[in-house]
């Protein structure tokens, strides 16, 4: 965005997807922007998405703590929403099969995930959103396998798993 950018909000109803599997099954009335930027560090992988973005959710579960270095707050939008800038330095892992999480191959940050099982879903990492975000954080899941460092924060929908 440039610096005169200023986001418009809307209030929607959107479907809460998951990040493993379905997850929780329900729908949250939200303030979000109706168009957004992020890029990686270096600048190798940038991207917009037009529509809205999903609340934060914190992933704690073992496979996103690795990913990131503590847990991954994502949001997340349908993938014919997101469109990339450049994806020149994109790469994709896959822990295991119908699971990609994905990051910059020369900076190294962490910027999506994605499953087989949801191919019309892209969850995308928080932090990468160009601010102001508009974004607020909800839910945690995946509580059950909190690093024991972490104190996990007041007010937001817990889920020992997926839900």
């Amino acid at each position: 965005w440039s610096a005169s950018y200023t986001p418009t909000s809307r209030r929607i109803t959107l479907p809460m997807y998951g990040v493993y599997g379905d997850g929780p099954a329900w729908a949250t009335q939200c303030y979000v922007p109706t168009m957004a930027t992020g890029r990686c560090m270096c600048g190798g992988v940038r991207y917009e998405v037009t529509g809205p973005l999903r609340d934060v959710w914190n992933c704690h579960c073992i496979r996103c703590r690795q990913f990131t270095g503590h847990y991954l707050p994502a949001s997340g939008a349908p993938m014919d929403a997101v469109t990339f800038e450049t994806d020149e330095t994109l790469a994709w892992y896959s822990p295991v099969e119908s699971v990609y999480y994905g990051f910059c191959q020369r900076c190294g940050s962490s910027l999506f995930w994605k499953t087989d099982e949801r191919p019309e879903w892209l969850s995308i990492a928080a932090g990468s959103v160009d601010q102001p975000s508009g974004l607020r954080t909800t839910t945690s899941w995946w509580t059950a396998e909190v690093a024991d460092y972490h104190q996990q924060q007041p007010g937001l929908k817990e889920y020992d798993y997926e839900s």
